[in-house]
């Protein structure tokens, strides 16, 4: 391990920053042709997506996996709601069958369907009780998976039908519908607030740094970090499939973490050359200080990110590994080609200065220099006051912050998860959503049947189809279904579906109810009497159950490994029993705060509509457990920097209450800039208009935006002062633990070798 003048080990932080340094071209072009290999690769190698079968165990994901190794490529399926208006007009009335004919003529006409079904065929059983609904069917022709692509002519051709039929209500639903729907009205939205996000970083930059130079820096950082994260997810999408959501979500995090750990190494250099340090010196403090705590903060995130793969579901562990990834990816580049471009830059790094931004803090840095070249404090005057209050009674502090998180956090208690039906995700915005309730008002669970999956050594074998027949008519004797069943036998394949509409529709309490009917008691004593015979049950409601049944399960072995691994790093990192214990119950609490307003605001309806969103009686089910992982690990961030300045100035002699002043003071900036970058990003997020998505973007920005206020402004240093010196508490037995916390001694400047290669701004390590 390399060694400064004083005698003290070099943490990897300083010595990749020196290495940098002296090879700053090089890191440079390294950096570069890493981020150009990954992305070529990534791209040759092709990329896999998440599958049905990949996507959850349980029966649904049985079901899944043996539609897919029988080979059956099922077609999207479409229905066209007939309905008379006001009430009075049967399906058996000439209007009525008139109109229906013409649906069918008119899709039929567009030559993008097949296997019309008229509701007054044999056998159909879409005409409704009460006879004033009917449904007519069909199936898209070619790959299901782009038939939202290809409806557009059919939705044309329903519509034109409407327009004739005033008497009737006549709309259109199904997958390739509604994917066409929610793409118009909510696809370019998304893309919006994904491109928009890097503007607004870049933004928040220029304010902090005034500097056009120095504000780009961070976010050119994150946006490589970005791509070759991408290029890095192709290749590892062999081992791991991927998704769309973990790209969207390897974003949110790439760019917070990269433009983080750039901005704390940025800051500091800066900070340290306004004190008067040359600037291979202010390099070497920032390697050696700050470089160090994005290390730490670095591998604490990517462990956090890790406990997503231990959810056994394939959507979350894509999610998992992407953002490991990227923040991998962001860490290394903070710490070699980061030092590099400061060094190639110097001064320049202050180029397209913006008149009249960050004049404060220049004139305040400047004026804390010594005659020695050392400074004062300096830092943010906000906190610097309130530090002074907070300090000067910690203990009234530590309870009024806490019991201001607690009934923050109060709401939680009674958090509600499920995953949301259409009304509560998209409200009564689109037409296709009232559709959606029309079709399961006259036909209770017709628009998302249950569907048993039933395979066979031969599906046309005579127990199984008697097995098949008493199925039928025990699912509707149960009161699990009123019908009409259906039966499509793939003879070829040995497997044969059964769609069975729930009673309960879109009312998921009584959904479960009627699918555990199936599954627990007609399933045994029809399907489940016949030897080789496997019948798993799967569709929307009974996917909704499994997804929330594995997503509990996971919850105790996630919680566990990311808990216990952080407390490690923190343990390790720090040589401090305390500061890991602290660590992490501050970070439950802020978990906790964003849980409660969560729950306040979108499952109670409290203050709802100041964010746009409705109380829609529940939280997305895959939210509470996701929350934690990214709050947990981005948390870590602010924690490790503020910890890390406050065990540098303990190092340097000064006393508990000043170093407490001192760290948090100095890093106030940084660590509310970046605050501020994450909550906009976050809350753009918010801005969308599903509710899921309005949930995660309001709770990651309430978060964070506690976290670095409540959190590290005022709890953590009250709780430092009022513990002194068991801050750094180590019991003598865990004495022999490795120790990662590689402190060391600011190292004295040296002449740089003039070669022709190297300027004067370098250091040696």
């Amino acid at each position: 391990m390399a060694r400064n003048g004083e005698g003290r080990a070099r943490g990897i932080a300083a010595r990749a920053g020196g290495w940098s340094v002296r090879h700053r071209w090089a890191a440079v072009g390294v950096w570069v042709l890493f981020v150009v290999v990954a992305t070529v690769l990534g791209s040759a190698a092709g990329r896999v997506d998440v599958s049905d079968g990949d996507q959850l165990g349980g029966e649904t994901g049985r079901a899944a996996k043996i539609v897919e190794s029988a080979g059956i490529d099922e077609p999207a399926g479409e229905t066209v709601l007939v309905q008379s208006r006001d009430g009075r007009l049967a399906a058996t009335a000439p209007e009525f069958r008139t109109a229906v004919a013409d649906v069918v003529r008119a899709v039929e006409g567009t030559g993008a369907v097949t296997h019309v079904r008229s509701p007054y065929a044999a056998g159909q059983g879409t005409v409704s009780r009460d006879g004033r609904t009917a449904l007519v069917r069909f199936d898209m022709r070619g790959d299901p998976d782009t038939a939202a692509d290809r409806v557009e002519p059919v939705l044309d051709a329903v519509a034109g039908v409407a327009a004739r039929h005033d008497a009737l209500r006549i709309e259109e639903i199904g997958g390739a519908s509604m994917g066409r729907t929610f793409d118009d009205a909510f696809g370019d939205d998304f893309r919006r607030a994904e491109y928009s996000a890097v503007p607004v970083a870049l933004g928040i930059l220029l304010i902090a740094f005034g500097a056009l130079v120095a504000a780009l820096l961070p976010v050119a950082l994150a946006v490589t970090a970005i791509v070759a994260t991408t290029g890095l997810m192709g290749l590892v999408s062999h081992l791991q499939p991927m998704s769309e959501t973990a790209d969207s979500v390897m974003l949110l995090v790439g760019l917070a973490v990269g433009v983080d750990y750039c901005l704390f190494y940025l800051r500091r250099e800066r900070e340290e050359r306004l004190k008067g340090h040359d600037a291979r010196t202010a390099l070497e403090i920032a390697a050696a200080t700050s470089g160090r705590a994005v290390v730490v903060s670095g591998v604490t995130v990517c462990v956090a990110m890790a406990g997503m793969l231990f959810t056994g579901l394939a959507e979350f562990q894509a999610m998992g590994l992407a953002s490991l990834i990227v923040v991998a990816v962001a860490m290394v580049g903070s710490v070699t080609v980061l030092p590099a471009l400061l060094s190639l830059l110097g001064e320049r790094v202050e180029k397209g200065r913006v008149p009249f931004l960050n004049r404060t803090g220049r004139r305040r840095a400047a004026s804390g220099r010594s005659a020695e070249g050392g400074s004062t404090d300096g830092g943010s005057r906000f906190w610097s006051r309130v530090l002074t209050v907070v300090l000067a009674r910690p203990a009234v502090s530590v309870g009024v912050a806490v019991v201001a998180l607690l009934a923050v956090a109060a709401p939680a208690l009674g958090m509600k998860t499920q995953n949301l039906t259409l009304d509560q995700e998209f409200g009564d915005s689109l037409p296709i959503v009232k559709t959606y309730d029309r079709v399961n008002e006259a036909f209770p669970g017709g628009s998302d049947p249950a569907r048993v999956v039933v395979r066979a050594d031969d599906i046309t074998a005579p127990g199984v189809r008697s097995a098949i027949d008493a199925f039928r008519t025990r699912a509707v004797r149960s009161g699990a279904s009123r019908g009409p069943v259906a039966v499509t036998v793939h003879a070829r394949e040995d497997v044969a579906f059964i769609d069975v509409p729930l009673v309960g529709g879109s009312d998921q309490d009584r959904a479960e109810r009627s699918l555990a009917l199936l599954r627990d008691e007609v399933r045994p004593a029809t399907l489940g009497a016949v030897d080789g015979v496997e019948a798993p049950v799967t569709g929307q409601v009974a996917g909704s159950k499994d997804f929330n049944d594995q997503i509990v399960g996971s919850v105790v072995p996630v919680f566990v490994f990311v808990v216990v691994f952080a407390f490690l790093l923190m343990l390790l990192s720090f040589r401090s029993l305390t500061i890991a214990l602290t660590s992490i119950a501050l970070n439950l609490l802020s978990v906790g705060a964003a849980y409660g307003i969560l729950v306040a605001v979108f499952q109670n309806g409290w203050g709802a509509s100041l964010v746009g969103a409705e109380g829609v009686g529940a939280i997305i089910s895959w939210l509470p457990l996701f929350l934690f992982v990214i709050l947990f690990g981005l948390s870590m961030d602010y924690h490790v920097f503020v910890v890390s300045r406050i065990k540098e100035a303990r190092l340097q002699g000064r006393g508990n209450l000043e170093a407490i002043r001192h760290g948090v003071v100095t890093t106030a900036g940084v660590v509310t800039s970046a605050a501020v970058i994450m909550v906009a990003v976050f809350a753009i997020f918010g801005t969308l208009s599903m509710q899921s998505f309005k949930q995660m973007g309001v709770g990651l920005a309430a978060a964070v935006l506690i976290d670095a206020t409540v959190i590290r402004g005022v709890l953590l240093p009250a709780v430092m002062a009022l513990l002194g010196e068991r801050n750094w508490y180590l019991p003598r037995v865990l004495h022999r633990l490795p120790d990662l916390s590689h402190e060391e001694a600011v190292p004295r400047p040296v002449a740089a070798p003039r070669d022709g290669h190297r300027g004067e701004e370098e250091l040696r390590v």
